[in-house]
């Protein structure tokens, strides 16, 4: 792998005390993220595990930040081609570069543009999975720093409609579009995925721990999917003063998640 300071693009906005190097799954992805917006983390890893991506299929990220989502879905699938969309033009530099840091360049391209722009259709090639962790809320007081606002709150952004909308349309028949969201959206995220002719809706439950109500869910749908809606048993994250068993594992490594 190449040294760290071989990737950097040195007409990126981030100075290098703007950012730090974390590490998921264990270490496996190296992530440099700014030290102020929202950090990838615990979101991230979870969505990449619910993918369903086999070797030699081509996916789309929406929103993709520095691009932790994708990098760990490479970690567990190598074997892909992995196109991202992010409209800050920053980020999108910075998701280049860690591609580059990960070794998985070569597989992967940043595009800086919005999801939700027409043009973008007509560039997209025909793909097997779509998947984001769109901004949380549609409005509301978003946080001040203008990253983090970004990916929490939509504002004049295109809403989760026109996320899944646009995710979507790509897709081939069957293929799957998968979102990570605040529970409290999680039937406003059903509506969405069936509005863009994404069935067969399966959710999955993200517990704080057994027996409290999930803060977060999975939602996933597959274009044209006309089967029953399904409820998965869910994952309970913590248990005692750590992570559960399960939970721990999907943290640790890159596996997928036994879902829907």
């Amino acid at each position: 792998m190449r040294d760290m300071a071989d990737c950097l693009d040195p007409t990126a906005p981030f100075a290098p005390e703007d950012l730090t190097e974390d590490g998921l799954l264990g270490g496996r992805v190296r992530l440099r993220q700014p030290r102020a917006g929202l950090r990838a983390g615990l979101d991230a890893v979870l969505l990449a595990a619910a993918i369903p991506a086999r070797p030699g299929e081509v996916v789309l990220e929406g929103g993709c930040g520095s691009g932790a989502v994708f990098l760990c879905l490479l970690a567990r699938v190598p074997a892909l081609t992995v196109i991202a969309v992010e409209r800050d033009p920053a980020l999108a530099a910075l998701a280049r570069e860690n591609a580059a840091l990960n070794g998985v360049a070569e597989r992967v391209t940043v595009l800086a543009a919005d999801i939700a722009d027409p043009a973008l259709k007509k560039t997209l090639p025909r793909l097997d999975h779509a998947f984001a962790n769109p901004p949380y809320w549609p409005e509301g007081s978003a946080p001040p720093v203008a990253l983090r606002a970004g990916a929490t709150h939509a504002g004049e952004g295109p809403g989760l409609e026109a996320w899944a909308r646009a995710l979507a349309h790509p897709l081939h028949h069957r293929g799957s579009l998968t979102l990570v969201l605040p529970a409290g959206r999680f039937s406003e995220a059903g509506a969405a995925l069936r509005a863009a002719r994404c069935g067969a809706v399966a959710l999955c439950p993200l517990w704080p721990r057994a027996g409290q109500a999930a803060k977060r869910v999975l939602v996933q749908g597959r274009r044209g999917g006309r089967g029953p809606d399904r409820l998965s048993p869910g994952l309970a994250l913590h248990d005692g003063a750590g992570w559960t068993a399960e939970a721990a594992a999907l943290l640790e490594a890159p596996r997928p998640l036994p879902w829907p």
